[in-house]
């Protein structure tokens, strides 16, 4: 990989924690405003589908720097399915196996899970950046600009 396109993918990394935080609070805010009018459970999961919307937002135009279509906002979502897969099985392991406090394991496991959550949504929202792009780099790099 040359510099610059490793520069380029430690700026979407930044940019992607960026995002995921600013998403947190978002889905945080949405939370507390929904909850004095609907069941906590009610006002959970709306807070998670408006704050996903957004994350797909955030990620196509500033982490990726891609243009959004249907087909990633309808694959985006399994990026949050990856990410809540790998941290329960996280969360399992480092609690029953390991043996960590049941405080400090869904932090931990939620830090393993970023980096396959990055993968799995660059590989969503920028076309061509999958194992066939890297063995071919001159003709995805030419594509990935015309498509979306």
């Amino acid at each position: 990989m040359s510099a610059p396109a490793r520069r380029d993918q430690l700026g979407q990394i930044f940019r992607f924690a960026l995002v995921g935080g600013v998403n947190t609070g978002t889905f945080f805010g949405i939370y507390l405003l929904l909850h004095p009018w609907m069941p906590y459970f009610a006002a959970y999961t709306l807070a998670f589908l408006l704050s996903m919307v957004g994350s797909f937002f955030m990620n196509t135009y500033f982490t990726y720097r891609t243009r959004p279509t249907w087909k990633k906002f309808l694959l985006f979502p399994l990026t949050n399915v990856t990410n809540y897969v790998i941290q329960s099985v996280g969360l399992y392991a480092l609690v029953s196996w390991a043996g960590m406090d049941t405080r400090i394991a869904p932090l931990v496991a939620a830090v393993v899970a970023i980096p396959f959550t990055f993968l799995l949504s660059r590989r969503i929202l920028i076309p061509g950046t999958g194992a066939a792009a890297a063995a071919e780099p001159e003709r995805a790099g030419a594509g990935s600009a015309s498509r979306g």
